[in-house]
């Protein structure tokens, strides 16, 4: 009987000392993943914000850009009969828009 229990303890620490061990390797695993990205992240650099959202633009440029590109529009839906070219010429204002405002006011948006 008490050899059977022996056998048992053994086997039970044995497996024991198993699953320690397999928990230790994932551990370090998980450590060093996280020292690997921490390391990752110090190499990229922080995006510096301007606290606003359009801090580059004034208001009056903001509302100069947004009426200016308002009349195009309503004037391309006013003067234009054909739909596809309505909303071609509509696609054209949105992309060519923020080169115009880069060769305009000087700055990037």
């Amino acid at each position: 009987m008490a050899k059977e229990r022996a056998i048992r303890r053994a086997a039970r620490l044995a497996e024991a000392e198993k699953t320690r061990a397999a928990r230790e390797r994932q551990q370090r695993r998980r450590a060093s993943r996280r020292t690997l990205a921490r390391k990752a992240r110090a190499l990229v650099p922080k995006p510096r914000r301007a606290g606003r959202l359009y801090a580059r633009r004034s208001r009056s440029q903001r509302a100069a850009i947004v009426m200016a590109s308002v009349a195009v529009l309503v004037l391309v839906w006013y003067l234009v009969d054909s739909l596809p070219t309505r909303i071609g010429l509509t696609v054209l204002v949105a992309v060519a828009a923020p080169a115009l405002i880069v060769i305009s006011f000087d700055r990037r948006i």
